[in-house]
């Protein structure tokens, strides 16, 4: 197994655990995940951070729950492992972004079994790190096929069905803090 973190810092020599920059409402006793931290994410769902940072996206893949109607509803005839959605603002961005790939060490990793997301609670010091860029080819490396759109609003009903919804950086997304029962991520 491999973790990475994501950053826009080619020269982070370790990782020291702090709170998360904007809290967010945890499941009744997981309030520690807003505490000092270091988030790690693993091989398999990495895609979550082919993005600038801020960059307001919205990933979605099958699970084995997944229904034939959604499937078909949210994919139609893509083969894609995943599909990943942003805002026509942001595809310049992503088009000239550069990030750096940091892989841990495994050792203090707690796995918290929600798409692909370890932390540890103590420092830790990179194995190695490595420079990204053409983000959008990169996604297409990895099965994700890239959407753009106007506004991810539109998206907000993907929660209610049978496909995993993985929401980042939504608070930034054109006008996502004024949708109803809109998840705030």
């Amino acid at each position: 197994m491999r973790l990475f973190h994501f950053s826009d810092d080619p020269g982070i020599e370790g990782f020291v655990p702090r709170p998360v920059g904007v809290p967010s409402t945890r499941p009744p006793g997981r309030d520690w995940l807003n505490g000092p931290l270091v988030w790690a994410i693993d091989e398999a769902t990495q895609p979550l951070y082919f993005f600038p940072r801020d960059c307001p996206r919205i990933l979605l893949w099958p699970t084995p729950a997944t229904t034939a109607e959604d499937r078909e509803r949210w994919f139609g005839a893509s083969d894609a492992r995943m599909i990943a959605h942003i805002e026509w603002s942001w595809l310049e961005r992503l088009n000239r972004g550069i990030l750096y790939r940091y892989e841990l060490p495994v050792g203090s990793f707690e796995d918290l079994e929600d798409a692909g997301m370890w932390v540890s609670r103590q420092p830790v010091t990179p194995l190695s790190v490595e420079t990204l860029s053409n983000l959008p080819a990169l996604m297409a490396a990895h099965g994700v096929e890239l959407r753009v759109m106007a506004g991810l609003t539109s998206l907000r009903e993907v929660w209610s069905t049978s496909l995993h919804a993985s929401g980042i950086r939504l608070r930034n997304a054109q006008g996502w803090a004024a949708t109803p029962d809109a998840p705030a991520r």
